[in-house]
Order: structure tokens, then sequence, then C-alpha cells
């Protein structure tokens, strides 16, 4: 029997699809999984596997870039302080830079926790395990993200109440916003910082709220995702948090990852 015959009906219950097991295992998530698949990039006891239904568990070798893939670790969480004008992706087709480029070379595979977009710096959280990453990727999990955001226009009160309650950009409805003006900026001054923060997270929404209002945004910086702080964490730097304030944050749900 090949590898690509082990299907359900021919190995039984305990074995799971590749892309699954390899995103529990930290190795990428499991879009990028198929993705190395088409790529030839992964072998199942010697043979290199065309289908992501493959079916595999822990007795399989299996090699992923040259790379033995071993038992499952625990799940780990660091904070990276991305810097702008890099993209969140394992691979950009325009060539441009991306977060793995920066990474120290022998941190583990990680993945990111959400996204940030290609001009926005700031606090992005990495995990070597894909059911971390999905369980804080949740909707429920609602998780308070906070940006300091410095925007070009005029800024009024009122924005803040209409956030707050909740806009509809292009039919897209956004969940509340807060927003105000950081201390000791002069009113009606046509460049100052913002304080914003929300807990959806959808497709360039601050950019696209402060558009809303007629505001540019002419930076962005995510300075916290729950209660993960940037800190003075340089850019570009990386810190891993520690297993014990990770088991206070993140409780019961580590048991079973």
């Amino acid at each position: 029997m090949t590898a690509q015959d082990r299907t359900p009906a021919a190995t039984g219950q305990a074995k799971e699809r590749i892309a699954k097991y390899l995103s529990r295992h930290g190795v990428a998530s499991r879009r990028a999984v198929e993705a190395m698949i088409a790529d030839e990039r992964i072998t199942v006891n010697g043979e290199v596997i065309a289908h992501p239904a493959t079916l595999v568990d822990d007795t399989d070798k299996i090699i992923v870039d040259g790379v033995p893939v071993g038992v499952k670790e625990p799940a780990r969480l660091w904070l990276y302080h991305k810097p702008k004008n890099v993209m969140v992706s394992e691979r950009d087709p325009e060539g441009r830079s991306t977060i793995y480029d920066t990474l120290p070379p022998k941190i583990p595979r990680v993945m990111p926790i959400g996204r940030l977009d290609y001009n926005t710096e700031g606090l992005l959280l990495l995990t070597n395990s894909g059911a971390l990453k999905r369980h804080l990727e949740l909707p429920s999990t609602g998780w308070l993200r906070r940006y300091r955001v410095r925007v070009q226009g005029v800024w009024r009160d009122e924005f803040s109440t209409a956030l707050a309650d909740g806009i509809t950009v292009e039919g897209i409805k956004f969940g509340a916003i807060h927003a105000a003006r950081e201390p000791r900026q002069k009113p009606g001054a046509r460049q100052l910082w913002l304080d914003i923060s929300l807990r959806e997270g959808k497709n360039r929404e601050v950019r696209r709220a402060m558009q809303h209002f007629e505001l540019h945004v002419t930076r962005l910086i995510r300075v916290s995702y729950g209660p993960f702080q940037l800190g003075d964490l340089p850019e570009g730097g990386l810190r891993e948090v520690n297993a014990k304030i990770l088991g206070e944050q993140i409780g019961q749900i580590l048991t079973q990852l």
C-alpha cells in the first residue's frame, strides 16, 4: 500500500489527515501544508505525497523540507515586534520581505496568530501549535487588540460614539471600535495620535474605519493582543512567553492541545 492509498477505509480511525496532523505539530497551517504537498515538499515513509487526504499517525516517518517531524511539542508562544513593510506570510509572490526573513534561524517552525498588514507594525503573536493558533483566532475568544494610530485629517469627538455603536463600510458591518484622541494633543490638529481598540479584526478594519471619516492613516502600531503587550520589545525583536505565564493566561486550553 502506498502513501497515496492511505484512505480512512484502509487505515482506520486512529489516523488523521496529514494537513491537520502537521498543523497540530506546529509545522504550518493546514492551508500552508496543502501548498507544501502541491510543491512535493513532504514525504511519508520515504514517498513523496501528492494528496492532502493522506492519513498518518505517530508511527509514520514524515519529513518536511528534509526535516523529520517528531513527537508533538508542548504549545509555545512568542511575542514578535513586526517591522513595517514586512509580509506576514511564508512567501510573497511579489518578492517582498516576510517575517520569516527576519526571524532568528534557530527558532522552531512557527505560525502567526492573526495577521498584520504589510504597512502595519507592532505586536504579532507566533506559536508552534496549530491548535493554539486556531483557538486564539476564534471570534469567541474575543481578545482585545489595541493600536496606536497616527492619522491626518480632522478628528471630531462624535466619531468615537459612531465607532462604538458600529459603522457599516462598503456594506460590511463593523463591530464596536473604541477610539479616543491621545492626551496632550491640540484639538483640531490635522495630524494626531489615536488610541484604538477592537475585538473583531476584519481585513484592514482600522484603516477602512478611519477612511470612512476621511482620516488617512500614516502609521499603525499594534501595542497589545489580549493580555500580551508590545512594551519595550525592539523592532524585529522576539521574546518567548514564559510557560508559567502562558499557562496563567491561556488556562485549561493548553491541556487540550
